[in-house]
């Protein structure tokens, strides 16, 4: 049987599901996967774009929640020229739904507009508003699934597809565990983007479900001031731990076999298949190593000295080798380390809430003094004056 045979053959079984079921939309979405020929929305490019030669060394993403933000940007008559050059992106990037973005200037721009519209929850926000179907077949095989426990298993196994620079895991022995690591991306750089997903895992389990389900527990590694703290708190739950050493959301044990409403089986098991095609057809994409150390750095720094051999054995590397693969990138463990450092300082200085002492030792100073005196090396002027300028100018 021919391509064209085949893709007819399953129009009609198709066809014959939806006359008979009520969730006719899903199945809709399924035909347009399968059938050869058949005109796709822009939703399913994340699937038709997932040969390898698409994805190169960098991390990208379909670019949905930096869509989201643009638009809200232009709703609100902010002037886009200057963000987009300011996250190495164009208009046209923007307004093609069907071009991928890299990971890294989708979460700059994330950050330059939340700075324009003075919105420092801009990713929590979007979240709130966004339909769920705009995550495409992503949403459709967790809806499909028949228990919420699958549903978040399949959007943790799949999640790739749509954002390379985010691994997430399904960990199920007891509660289910969400646990977000990041994939050739800084980790310290992001905060809209993470916020972003994580009330969308919410929203989900909540419209899969009915019910409107809050973790039991979540550890977020950035950190927020105390009124952002307040109102994350009041949507995610009472147990939220910012500055975290992980990013993960916690559901009580039970909520993995709650019911899916819109349970379908024989869909599932199409679009799980066609899930694992695109699966099959990526490359391993690591992005750079200094990134790969970055982020395990970035934990570690308010215990005390960070070590390179400390460093390479976390990642499971001898320390020459990992010097080794610093030095391909034209950097050395010390220079990772002192510009890291650099980032999270002028980061944590816009944090009213965080005094000049905190700060050092957040940066694994033991003394104010020897962050002073590193910080006004970096930038030729001292924490407090830093902090002044910040209050004083916009970051965009």
């Amino acid at each position: 049987m021919g391509r064209l045979e085949r893709g007819l053959e399953l129009k009609f079984l198709v066809g014959d599901f939806i006359g008979a079921n009520p969730h006719a939309r899903l199945a809709i979405l399924c035909q347009s996967i399968v059938i050869a020929g058949q005109p796709q929305p822009s939703s399913m490019k994340i699937v038709k774009d997932a040969h390898t030669k698409r994805f190169g060394r960098i991390p990208t993403a379909t670019g949905a929640i930096a869509r989201l933000a643009y638009a809200r940007a232009r709703q609100s008559a902010v002037e886009l020229g200057p963000l987009l050059t300011n996250a190495g992106l164009t208009e046209r990037q923007l307004e093609d739904r069907d071009a991928r973005l890299a990971v890294q200037r989708q979460i700059r721009f994330l950050d330059v507009t939340a700075n324009a519209l003075g919105d420092d929850l801009l990713g929590f926000h979007l979240a709130q508003l966004v339909d769920l179907r705009e995550m495409g077949l992503l949403f459709y095989v967790a809806a499909s699934s028949e228990t919420l426990g699958d549903a978040l298993h399949r959007a943790a196994r799949y999640s790739s597809i749509a954002n390379e620079g985010l691994s997430v895991q399904c960990l199920q022995g007891g509660d289910i565990r969400m646990v977000v690591e990041y994939v050739g991306v800084a980790r310290h750089t992001d905060r809209h983007q993470i916020e972003f997903l994580m009330t969308v895992l919410i929203r989900l389990c909540r419209q899969l479900t009915g019910r409107r389900l809050k973790p039991s527990r979540v550890r977020i590694m950035h950190r927020r001031s105390k009124r952002d703290r307040r109102t994350l708190a009041a949507y995610f739950g009472h147990d939220i731990t910012f500055g975290a050493r992980t990013d993960e959301l916690t559901f009580a044990n039970e909520t993995k076999d709650m019911t899916v409403s819109s349970a379908d089986p024989y869909l599932n098991e199409l679009l799980v298949a066609n899930c694992e095609q695109a699966l099959s057809h990526r490359r391993a994409n690591r992005g750079a190593f200094r990134v790969t150390i970055e982020n395990a750095i970035v934990p570690l720094l308010p215990h005390g000295k960070v070590r390179a051999s400390q460093i390479a054995a976390k990642l499971g590397l001898s320390q020459r080798t990992a010097a080794r693969r610093l030095a391909l990138e034209g950097a050395t463990f010390s220079s990772v380390l002192e510009s890291l450092r650099g980032d999270l300082a002028r980061q944590y200085l816009s944090d009213p809430d965080l005094s000049i002492s905190r700060i050092a030792w957040l940066l694994g100073y033991q003394e104010v003094s020897a962050f002073t005196h590193a910080f006004k090396r970096w930038s030729g002027k001292t924490p407090r004056e830093a902090r002044a300028l910040q209050v004083a100018a916009p970051a965009y």
